[in-house]
């Protein structure tokens, strides 16, 4: 009867997606307490343990087992660079908590959800979790759609934290008057000179239009950052972080560095 009670208790902690940084700590595969929330993250060690990288996901329906579509992207990463490679799922993803903050796509998050301040603060203590985790002194991150605008603005919201940043398929100037909204473009004076970045796009992307890319490109450019822009064509919104467009220009990178 105790082990069947534990167990209930258990189930009940993953299906209502509140769980304190105690039950996180004694759930069983890879889960890690950081910005207030439970995440199940994918990892895969590296011979190089001063580097990571870290895979971010975009806004996917709620509920998606997302690892079990970056968990494949994410070895093949760490088989190529040699690099410890995490895929992490966000809130109200896989079996991450839920316990602030919801799915990007639940019913009543506020639209453009992943630049809202505290989807940004929240994210950049993952990040910093993760990166202190595995004693890293270079960050990289992968990332797509409302994973990639969150992360596009964090490069000048938390200067230095991420050294290379490929973003693919993401919105990141300001077409609001909402000013609570952290759009990249608004931080793009504060992000470092010797980060590196490259922005994706796929031709047929109905999401996230190619202009919206340029037009960004465009304005990093003539700031003097350091901004490559790949065009993927004939390729729509989904995966489009997996690209072998986007995955060549990334592992070059790394190579140089």
């Amino acid at each position: 009867m105790k082990y069947l009670l534990i167990l209930l208790l258990l189930l009940n902690l993953l299906f209502s997606k509140n769980v304190t940084k105690t039950e996180c700590q004694k759930l069983k595969g890879n889960f890690i307490f950081a910005g207030g929330e439970c995440l199940e993250y994918a990892a895969f060690d590296g011979e190089k343990k001063d580097k990571l990288i870290v895979i971010i996901h975009g806004a996917w329906k709620e509920g998606t087992n997302t690892l079990a579509r970056y968990k494949p992207f994410a070895e093949s990463l760490n088989l190529d660079t040699d690099i410890t490679t995490v895929a992490i799922a966000l809130p109200g993803y896989s079996k991450s908590s839920t316990n602030k903050l919801t799915a990007l796509t639940n019913k009543n998050a506020p639209k453009y959800m992943s630049v809202t301040k505290d989807y940004i603060e929240f994210l950049t203590k993952v990040l910093e979790k993760f990166k202190q985790k595995y004693k890293a002194k270079e960050l990289s991150v992968i990332a797509h759609s409302a994973g990639a605008m969150a992360t596009a603005t964090i490069l000048g919201y938390k200067p230095h934290l991420i050294k290379n940043a490929l973003l693919a398929g993401g919105r990141y100037v300001a077409k609001s008057n909402n000013k609570n909204l952290l759009f990249a473009s608004k931080f793009l004076d504060k992000i470092p000179k010797d980060t590196n970045i490259i922005l994706v796009y796929g031709t047929k992307d109905n999401i996230s239009k190619p202009k919206e890319t340029i037009e960004f490109y465009k304005m990093a450019k003539s700031k003097g950052l350091n901004v490559l822009l790949v065009e993927v064509k004939g390729h729509k919104h989904v995966d489009l972080d997996m690209s072998q467009e986007a995955v060549d220009a990334f592992e070059k990178l790394l190579e140089k560095n």
